[in-house]
């Protein structure tokens, strides 16, 4: 069985190459296929919301959208508890898919043997 890939990604708009990087990053992994779990921590928070990954633009960038779709059809996708209720962000509010969970999770996440965690 190939590593498991941790991936947690604190950028949003506010950085969008960093931002935009962990979601390729993510994608790239999942058609080798690596079993992904990608996180949204901080300002890509708000990814977790219908329609805010549309609304990110990077040129030559992949559609941040069409990357974040990818994950959620073959890996997990987590919003971090903290993270989610400093923006005010339910679980009734995120895209279908998406859980929410806190650092206990990350945390048995990245210690399982074999996997491998990168933060952006």
């Amino acid at each position: 069985m190939p590593r498991q890939l941790v991936i947690k990604v604190t950028a949003g708009a506010d950085a969008p190459e960093r931002c935009n990087q962990a979601f390729t990053v993510a994608t790239a992994a999942l058609v080798s296929g690596v079993p992904v779990s990608l996180w949204l921590t901080g300002e890509s928070a708000w990814f977790a919301l219908p329609g805010k990954a549309k609304e990110f633009e990077l040129p030559e960038a992949a559609p941040l959208e069409d990357l974040l779709n990818a994950v959620l059809a073959a890996g997990q996708v987590t919003l971090c508890t903290q993270c989610a209720a400093r923006r005010g962000i339910t679980a009734d509010d995120v895209i279908p898919g998406v859980r929410i969970a806190g650092a206990p999770t990350f945390v048995e996440e990245i210690l399982h043997e074999g996997a491998q965690a990168l933060v952006y």
